[in-house]
């Protein structure tokens, strides 16, 4: 079966393009005018810009996840978690997820 585009994975791409082309544009001009590794260097951090909006939703969860949360339908396992952490205090993540 064939996944197509929705409108999230669309502005997740066009988010990540917007903060990742500008740095290609660079690192490719530093690569040609002979500087390898500061041209490496943008390239790099323009391949990690590229992907860090997909990988931050993915890491959270989708808007159903958090529609789900906000709606008090959470999964068993999340209140599983919870229950195993027990010293009641959320990492910057599970306050992000909430």
């Amino acid at each position: 079966m064939i996944r197509r585009l929705g409108l999230l994975d669309m502005l997740q791409l066009a988010a990540g393009i917007s903060m990742a082309g500008p740095m290609f544009v660079v690192g490719f001009e530093l690569l040609r005018t002979g500087r390898p590794v500061r041209g490496a260097v943008f390239l790099g951090l323009g391949a990690f810009a590229l992907y860090f909006p997909t990988y931050l939703v993915n890491r959270i969860g989708g808007p159903r996840a958090w529609i789900r949360r906000r709606l008090g339908r959470g999964d068993a396992d999340e209140t599983e978690r919870d229950d195993e952490s027990g010293d009641g205090k959320w990492s910057l993540l599970e306050r992000l997820r909430r």
